[in-house]
C-alpha cells in the first residue's frame, strides 16, 4: 500500500483544511476539485485510498466510485457526505465503498475509517499473494508429479498425490472466493469461514507431504471410528462456494440412520471430492438442457451394515464407450486439464475398504456414482474418540 491519498471535493476550503490534516497523518495528499480531474490524477498515480465528497457538480462521488473500481477494484474509497445524504452513502456502500463519514468531519471517525481502509487493502493483497504463491506451487508440483507418474513404476501413487493437490488447489480457490465475498460484504462470518477453508487446505498439503514419506510402505486404510457423514459434509462445504459461483445447485442429504464405523476419513474424503469435482466439471460443460445444473451428495445405510454414498448430477452424462473406460489409468475426458487417475485412485481406495463403486449414466441425462462400504469386522483402527 502506497502513502498516496487522493482527496476530491469541490469546496476549496475543505480541501485545504482536510489536506493539511491528512498530511499530518503521514499521507502524500493529492487534491482534485471534481470527478474528471480526480480520474486523471488516479490514472497517473494509482493511490491506494481515495477520499471523495458524494455531492459534486458534473461527475458525482458515486459515479467516481464506480469509475475507479472499474480501473482498480482493490482501491479503498471513503465517501464524505452531509447528514441529510445517508441514502446516498448507503448506495455508495452497495457499490463497494470502504466507508462513509459525515460533515463536519470528526478526527477520530476519520482515523477509524482510514485504519479500516488500510486493513482491508492489506488483507486483500496478502490473500491474493498467498493464494497465487500456493497455486503456483501446486501447479508446479502437479506437473512434476504427473510427469514422474508416466515415467516410473511408482507412477500411480505419485499421480494420485498430484490429483489430490489439484483438489486442494480447488479448495484454496473456494476459500479465497469466500474470503473475497466477506471483504466485499464486510461480513465477518464469511471471512472466518473462508479463512478456515484456506487453513484446512494448507493442512492437507502438509499431510500430503507426510504421505510422500510413507510412499514405499504397504498401502492399507488408516481406519478411524467416525460418523460416515463427516467426510461427505466436508466435501459439500468445500465445493458449495464454487458451485454457487457458477450457478450450480449443490445439495447434501446426510442420513441420520448411518452409524459410526471404521473408515479412513482422508481416503473417503478424497474419493467423494474426486466425484464431486468431476460432477462440477460436467455441469460446467453444459448439456443440462433447460433445467438448472445440480449436484447431490446423498448418504444412507448399507443393507447388512455399512454406508452407501451417492453423487448425482443432471448434466452431460456419458455414453457406453466412455463408461467402460472411466476407471482405467490415464483415461480422461477433460483433455489437458485432467490426469486420468482420479477415478482409478477412487476405485483403489474403495476396494481397499472392501467396498465397491458403480456408475449409472446416459449421455445428456447426467450420472450417478454409488460407493458401498461394508462394516469390516475386526478391522484395525486408531483408538480415537468417535468423530461426529
Amino acid at each position: 500500500m502506497n502513502d498516496d491519498i487522493l482527496l476530491v471535493d469541490d469546496e476549496e476550503g475543505l480541501r485545504r483544511v482536510l489536506g493539511l490534516s491528512l498530511e499530518d497523518r503521514g499521507y502524500k495528499v493529492h487534491v482534485a476539485a471534481d470527478g474528471r480531474e480526480a480520474l486523471a490524477i488516479f490514472d497517473r498515480l494509482h493511490p491506494s485510498i481515495v477520499l471523495t465528497d458524494i455531492k459534486m457538480p458534473g461527475m458525482d462521488g458515486i459515479d467516481l466510485l464506480k469509475a475507479i473500481k472499474q480501473r482498480d477494484p482493490d482501491t479503498e474509497i471513503i465517501m464524505v457526505t452531509g447528514h441529510g445524504d445517508i441514502d446516498l452513502a448507503i448506495r455508495s456502500l452497495k457499490c463497494d465503498a470502504t466507508d462513509f463519514i459525515t460533515k463536519p468531519i470528526d478526527d477520530e471517525i476519520l482515523d477509524i475509517a482510514l485504519k479500516r481502509a488500510g486493513e482491508r487493502f492489506a488483507l486483500r493483497r496478502q490473500l491474493r499473494d498467498y493464494t497465487e504463491n500456493l497455486e503456483r506451487l501446486v501447479a508446479e508440483k502437479s506437473r512434476q508429479l504427473v510427469q514422474a507418474e508416466r515415467m516410473a513404476a511408482m507412477g500411480e501413487t505419485v499421480a494420485g498425490l498430484a490429483h489430490a493437490i489439484k483438489n486442494i488447489s480447488g479448495g484454496l480457490k473456494g476459500g479465497s472466493f469466500v474470503v473475497q465475498k466477506g471483504l466485499d460484504l464486510d461480513n465477518s462470518k464469511y471471512l472466518r469461514q473462508g479463512w478456515q477453508m484456506v487453513r484446512d487446505n494448507v493442512e492437507r498439503i502438509q499431510q500430503l507431504s507426510m504421505d510422500l514419506l510413507d510412499i514405499a510402505k504397504p498401502g492399507s486404510p488408516n481406519r478411524q471410528l467416525i460418523n460416515p457423514n463427516l467426510p461427505m459434509q466436508q466435501v459439500c462445504d468445500l465445493l458449495r462456494p464454487q458451485a454457487e459461483q457458477f450457478g450450480v445447485m449443490l445439495t447434501c442429504r446426510a442420513s441420520t440412520e448411518v452409524v459410526p464405523m471404521a473408515l479412513d476419513p482422508e481416503g473417503i474424503y478424497r474419493c467423494l471430492l474426486n466425484l464431486g469435482t468431476n460432477a462440477l466439471d460436467a455441469c460446467l460443460q453444459g448439456g443440462c438442457g433447460s433445467q438448472k445444473a445440480s449436484i447431490e451428495f446423498i448418504s444412507g445405510p448399507l443393507t447388512g451394515g455399512g454406508v452407501v454414498y451417492r453423487v448425482k448430477d443432471n448434466c452431460c452424462g456419458m455414453d457406453a464407450p466412455v463408461r467402460e473406460k472411466i476407471f482405467q489409468a490415464f483415461f480422461t475426458t477433460k483433455g489437458s486439464r485432467g490426469t486420468g487417475i482420479g477415478l482409478m485412485l477412487t476405485r483403489k481406495i474403495v476396494e481397499a475398504h472392501q467396498g465397491r463403486i458403480e456408475v449409472e449414466s446416459l449421455a445428456g441425462q447426467g450420472s450417478m456414482f454409488t460407493i458401498s462400504l461394508p462394516i469390516v469386522q475386526g478391522a484395525a483402527q486408531r483408538q480415537d474418540p468417535v468423530r461426529t
